[in-house]
């Protein structure tokens, strides 16, 4: 198990957001998080980030509880892509770098520029690293920051909706990308996402959140029409197309 969510609750203010959410995750598996607007989605990922600290449970990853370690630890640990990111000057080069910062002691080495090339390359970005970020289009930056959060060499990567500002083939790529790297350095994922057939695409578990809380937890046999329907409010058809599971809104 590399990642243990242990009855998490929080609220801002005295309105509650999560309630008592359980679930593990081992190594090689991608999750994605699935449910309506304000279904505490993004406010799950920080708290397992510890950008917001929980009212009541634990986060375990790697037996270590999350709320003990420090920024640096959690940071080599775990990738985070926000759901909003802000341009600046950095270079696409100088950006991926940044992801480095938790493991560069005293100034950057041979193989911090290695890890760069190679997650640019994997993104097809070389071109573009030269580039300031503030000249590259939405998409472009998208896949700047998931490349960035990949060359922290994370053993769990947390991903807010990160097909956002992505056209079709981008969008593709991207979770390609992260579900390769996923299984080939046998690490695990947890991906928001709003699209339900990219998420059975690539997800190997699903969590489905409804009033704050998990309603269900699971393989491909929780990706039920009757599951769907309860946490989107809308009657859906679970098919297969060419072997691909799809879901059709009726």
């Amino acid at each position: 198990m590399i990642l243990d969510i242990d009855g998490i609750e929080f609220s801002y203010t005295s309105v509650p957001v999560l309630k008592d959410v359980k679930f593990t995750l081992q190594r090689g598996e991608l999750l994605s998080i699935l449910g309506n607007n304000g279904a505490g989605k993004s406010t799950l990922l920080k708290c397992i980030n510890k950008i917001l600290k929980p009212h009541k449970g634990t986060i375990y990853i790697e037996k270590d509880e999350i709320s003990k370690l420090s920024r640096i630890e959690v940071a080599k640990r775990i990738g985070y892509v926000a759901q909003r990111n802000e341009n600046s000057r950095f270079t696409v080069f100088d950006a991926v770098l940044l992801g480095r910062k938790p493991h560069i002691k005293w100034d950057t080495t041979e193989k911090d520029i290695k890890v760069v090339n190679e997650v640019l390359k994997k993104f097809d970005l070389e071109k573009l690293s030269l580039r300031y970020l503030s000249e590259l289009s939405g998409g472009e930056l998208q896949k700047v920051v998931i490349a960035r959060a990949l060359a922290q060499q994370p053993i769990v990567m947390l991903l807010d909706e990160p097909t956002n500002n992505l056209d079709l083939k981008n969008q593709i790529e991207v979770l390609r990308i992260v579900k390769e790297t996923v299984k080939e350095q046998n690490i695990a994922a947890i991906v928001i996402i709003h699209d339900l057939n990219l998420a059975l695409r690539f997800s190997d578990k699903f969590l489905l959140l409804k009033d704050n809380t998990i309603f269900a937890y699971g393989g491909m046999e929780v990706m039920t029409e009757e599951n769907i329907k309860a946490v989107y409010g809308i009657p859906v058809a679970v098919e297969k197309y060419r072997n691909i599971p799809i879901v059709i809104p009726l």
